[in-house]
């Protein structure tokens, strides 16, 4: 399926773009420090099949925390929800992505919500197979078939990267080992995680993604039921209420969807009914998010009204 370029888009893009300047790329993971700042791609999908873009959406990037929202699917039908909310919370965290703050806070040990990283990890920990190799082919083959992409794969440089510098992710382990939330080795669950942050889509795969979500987990091709109705109500749910971080409060009022974001500069939205969007601008602001992405999807909110309060 061709996506076509879109005059519309393409100038809103650009409007956005200014604002990359602002910013600047992830270097903490050394493999992300090669991105170009001053990128901003966009591409939307349609239930009817058709998609308008600007900028060069064919131009892979890897997930990082939006693999997030795809790892808590696969494991709320591997497990269902009591068994996964066992693990993990549902509330929001006025804290960074990355932070162990709450958690040694807490009188019961279990991360917030599973868009921050402890929570992430212990979910990535419930994936079923019979090694890291099983468990990340179960998840890569999950990822293709929701994006309609077979050839989805994942980037061994990024995922080499972080293994080799993600410090504060195996402290996070090694706390949730201790408190028994997690009780696998910690490099291999360090390996599957990394892993799994490192998947690459483009921004046409990230809408596609966007709008199986938005269409309750209905394949837009086939009609298939891909994900159960409820888990993408809650995944939408988590979306909106922990997506960007510890921005998600600014960006429910100014933007007002279910969204997911990771620090390469990717964002998937999910416009409920409608549509699916996906973008890459790898300039972030303080918060991890990015920059000019953010601003497209305000501007695109205000002009389309898209924000579902």
């Amino acid at each position: 399926m061709l996506c076509e370029s879109n005059k519309e888009l393409q100038q809103l893009v650009d409007e956005a773009r200014d604002y990359a300047k602002q910013g600047k790329v992830a270097d903490y993971i050394p493999a992300l420090a090669k991105n170009n700042r001053d990128e901003l791609s966009a591409a939307i999908q349609y239930p009817d099949g058709r998609c308008i873009s600007a900028g060069d959406v064919h131009e892979k990037i890897t997930l990082q925390s939006i693999s997030k929202i795809i790892s808590l699917a696969l494991v709320l039908i591997d497990h269902g929800e009591d068994a996964v909310f066992r693990k993990v919370g549902m509330e929001p965290t006025g804290d960074p992505f990355n932070s162990i703050a709450k958690l040694e806070a807490m009188s019961e040990v279990k991360p917030l919500n599973p868009m921050i990283n402890a929570g992430a990890l212990a979910v990535t920990h419930l994936i079923k197979g019979n090694d890291v190799e099983d468990r990340f082919s179960r998840l890569l083959n999950f990822s293709r078939k929701i994006s309609g992409n077979s050839n989805v794969h994942y980037s061994e440089e990024v995922a080499e990267s972080e293994m080799e510098t993600s410090h504060l992710n195996r402290s996070l382990c090694y706390f949730l080992k201790q408190h028994k939330i997690i009780d696998e080795n910690v490099e291999e669950l360090m390996e599957l995680y990394t892993k799994q942050c490192a998947i690459e889509m483009t921004c046409f795969d990230l809408a596609r993604v966007g709008l199986v979500f938005a269409l309750n987990g209905r394949d837009p091709e086939t009609g298939d039921q891909i994900i159960p109705k409820e888990i993408a109500r809650i995944c939408k749910t988590f979306m909106v209420t922990c997506g960007m971080y510890n921005e998600a409060g600014e960006f429910a009022i100014k933007i007002g969807i279910p969204a997911k974001s990771g620090v390469s500069g990717g964002i998937l939205g999910a416009v409920p009914g409608k549509y699916g969007i996906g973008i890459s601008g790898p300039s972030l602001n303080e918060k991890g998010n990015s920059i000019a992405g953010l601003k497209l999807l305000e501007l695109l909110s205000t002009r389309y009204s898209l924000s579902i309060f």
